[in-house]
């Protein structure tokens, strides 16, 4: 049922980047003598690197340099750039950790990729619920997801890292709110049993949605405000607890040293308010006292702190949640578990 249902979520949304690599886009104007850097990586930071492109090009470093994207979900991205031994790739940017330790492990990014203030983080959001113009069910939290009303359209796990985002949201809001790990399943398959779509990548979840796909969406906030930007009629809540939402990026070894320019630009602060503009969270210390963010509830003051915000680290790292919750090559761990449950017949 699981695959079914992304399959329609497919068919609504039509033919997005997943592999296909992007027109190569110059950063600068510059003609095919100036270097190219080429990037892997999920759907939703594209925004974000192109606004921080178009301020690279104003730099010294990155005078005559394009740009060339392929993006699409994070685990197939993650796991296109190891089958292919990193062929043609410069820097990569994923949703989550393990899809960037994939290229560790096989020998394409350096193991110390995450030893910088940052550890390797580029990007940062916040779990988010978004749902139609004016909130006309309205939804205030995350146990609204269980109303028979509530339609959600979601990425699947099984390729996105948005998915495992959003589970993990819904799973330690359970448990902040007291819920025994019995309770915790019960009302993880009460929300899983609403869900409609089941889409390939947090992108793909999203256009499903502006096309009118379910009534409520799971997604970044990132991605709510972005919509917004664009002229889409939703609106977004910031529950009061979430889950904090960290991106890793790196530079392939054998990459054009340009893309540590690159790399080193993204983490400054003009390559971070190019992100916040877009309705990305900074990465470190910059000061957002001044930037307005179009799109945002308050462009003013655009990242509220939510009340209780859960970590990747308060569940003990990556590996112990793959381990837990998320199978590989046919394993069937808590979420299928959990899926099979909520839907069997």
């Amino acid at each position: 049922m699981k695959r079914s249902i992304r399959a329609v979520a497919l068919g609504v949304v039509g033919a997005l980047t997943a592999f296909s690599a992007a027109a190569c886009s110059s950063a600068g104007g510059a003609d095919d003598t100036g270097t190219t850097v080429n990037i892997v990586g999920f759907a939703v930071p594209e925004a974000g690197n192109k606004a921080a492109a178009a301020e690279f090009a104003k730099t010294e470093s990155g005078k005559d340099v394009r740009f060339s994207g392929s993006y699409g979900p994070s685990g197939d991205q993650s796991r296109k750039v190891a089958d292919t031994k990193g062929k043609d790739v410069d820097y990569v940017v994923f949703s989550l950790e393990p899809d960037l330790t994939r290229l560790v492990d096989a020998g394409l990014v350096a193991d110390d990729w995450n030893a910088g203030p940052n550890k390797g983080i580029v990007s940062s959001s916040v779990a988010v619920i978004a749902t139609q113009k004016g909130n006309p069910l309205g939804i205030k939290d995350w146990g609204d997801l269980t109303r028979d009303d509530v339609k959600i359209v979601t990425p699947d796990p099984a390729s996105s890292g948005s998915a495992k985002w959003n589970i993990l949201a819904l799973y330690t809001y359970a448990k902040q709110n007291g819920a025994s790990e019995e309770e915790a399943n019960a009302f993880l398959k009460k929300v899983f049993k609403n869900v409609t779509t089941w889409a390939a990548s947090g992108r793909e979840a999203t256009e499903a949605f502006k096309k009118g796909v379910g009534n409520v969406l799971l997604t970044y906030e990132n991605e709510a405000i972005l919509a917004k930007q664009n002229g889409e009629d939703l609106d977004y809540i910031v529950p009061e607890h979430t889950f904090l939402i960290e991106n890793p990026g790196a530079v392939l070894k054998d990459a054009d040293p340009v893309a540590t320019d690159w790399l080193d630009f993204l983490l400054s602060d003009a390559g971070q308010t190019a992100f916040v503009e877009k309705g990305f969270r900074p990465v470190g210390d910059l000061d957002i006292s001044g930037i307005e963010v179009d799109g945002a509830n308050d462009p003013s003051d655009p990242f509220p702190t939510p009340a209780s915000l859960s970590t990747a680290a308060d569940l003990g790292g990556w590996s112990a949640i793959n381990a837990e919750w998320f199978g590989k090559d046919g394993e069937k761990l808590r979420f299928d578990q959990l899926y099979a449950e909520a839907t069997k017949q």
